[in-house]
């Protein structure tokens, strides 16, 4: 299947509103992105990406360092509660690595 279609679906059933935002999470070869999104208003109140920084390790460690770091700055940002997007990515590896860290930072989802 297209991975265009299997995020389409995913992001057909996921809404970020301003209570509950969108954690939406890319994970591409080199890099792993996370943002979290109020799509009613159209704006990312948090961001969190490898890009640039100097996290060293595997892309398993680094997925957990991105998702401590998404939960401290939601945090900061008064955001408790999220949507976890996967967009097409499974549940699986280095998108739950970035997952459970997130939660145990104390992120709702």
């Amino acid at each position: 299947m297209n991975k265009v279609f299997r995020a389409k679906r995913t992001r057909a059933k996921i809404n970020g509103t301003a209570e509950r935002p969108r954690l939406s999470v890319h994970i591409s070869n080199i890099h792993i992105i996370a943002q979290i999104i109020d799509d009613e208003s159209g704006k990312t109140l948090a961001y969190a990406t490898t890009v640039g920084s100097k996290i060293n390790g595997t892309k398993t460690e680094k997925a957990t360092a991105i998702g401590k770091e998404i939960a401290e700055k939601a945090k900061k940002a008064k955001i408790t509660t999220v949507v976890f997007d996967r967009g097409a990515k499974i549940y699986a590896g280095r998108m739950s690595a970035l997952a459970e860290a997130a939660r145990k930072e104390g992120l709702e989802f």
